[in-house]
């Protein structure tokens, strides 16, 4: 019986250890998105403010699609938004 018990508390303590590993992981993922789509929107009103005072009528708007592409691809992101403007642009 003690080693049964032993077993278990073993298991247990390998599935705690487990598990707070997984949630840092998972937080450190959304805290990564989270940064990336503030940093993206401000890059964004920064480069259309840019752009404007440049006299080019190129603009990305700030919704929530343009956010979540910057947040999950981050400079790659950004270029592409404006990369699909400008071809427009031509």
């Amino acid at each position: 019986m003690e080693k049964i018990t032993a077993f278990q508390i073993m298991a247990g303590m390998l599935l705690l250890v487990l598990g707070i590993v997984l949630l840092k992981q998972k937080s450190q993922i959304v805290w990564n998105f989270l940064v990336r789509s503030v940093l993206g929107a401000i890059c964004i009103l920064f480069t259309n403010d840019f752009l404007a005072a440049q006299g080019i009528a190129v603009a990305v708007g700030l919704n929530p699609v343009s956010l979540l592409t910057v947040g999950t691809l981050g400079f790659g992101g950004f270029s592409a938004l404006y990369g699909i403007l400008f071809t427009q642009f031509l």
